[in-house]
């Protein structure tokens, strides 16, 4: 039975988060495809690395979209804003998990539809945390952009503790909200 791009897809994130840089031959091994048939559905390793960027960015649209990022954003309101920021917090753990080889492969981040994808996406959530300083529910003191950069921070650090079993899968989105909402500072603690 041929293997589907999907299928190569899946694979090729599985091996890629065990070996970021595992070559062709390596991935074609973890499909159970011969080279030829990966180049066949990939010309190079650039090219299947886009596509897996574009899955990957298609997974962070679609869950801005259900976690109501733009509809909080635009109606201040600081329980919906909360809840967008919840919802998006605990999804971007699932993404971290899944396509954690690549937050810190920089080397598609000059592609241009990338960059724009990257831009706009960012932005969304930019908005979402420049909202919720607005209503209160963050510091009002920190460029809405640091904290977005704050969150990527805070993924790499979920990918690493999983990768490395330092956590509990389970415990990741409760120690990620806490250490977003309240930093490590001793007496902030949620309750």
């Amino acid at each position: 039975m041929a293997a589907t791009r999907d299928q190569i897809l899946k694979a090729a994130i599985h091996r890629l988060n065990e070996s970021p840089a595992a070559s062709m031959a390596q991935l074609a091994e973890a499909v159970g495809i011969s080279r030829a048939t990966l180049h066949r559905h990939f010309s190079s390793r650039d090219e299947l690395m886009l596509a897996l960027a574009h899955r990957a960015y298609d997974h962070w649209e679609r869950l801005q979209v259900t976690s109501g990022v733009a509809a909080a954003t635009a109606s201040g309101d600081p329980e919906a804003l909360e809840r967008a920021m919840n919802e998006l917090l605990g999804g971007v753990i699932d993404m971290a998990d899944e396509y954690g080889f690549g937050l810190t492969d920089d080397r598609l981040a000059s592609h241009p539809e990338l960059k724009r994808r990257t831009d706009e996406l960012e932005e969304r959530e930019v908005a979402l945390y420049a909202a919720a300083q607005r209503a209160g529910l963050l510091r009002a003191d920190l460029p809405a952009r640091w904290i977005s950069n704050t969150v990527y921070g805070l993924l790499v650090t979920v990918r690493e503790s999983l990768r490395n079993g330092d956590v509990a899968r389970r415990d990741v989105p409760r120690l990620l909200i806490s250490t977003f909402l309240h930093g490590t500072a001793p007496g902030r603690e949620e309750g």
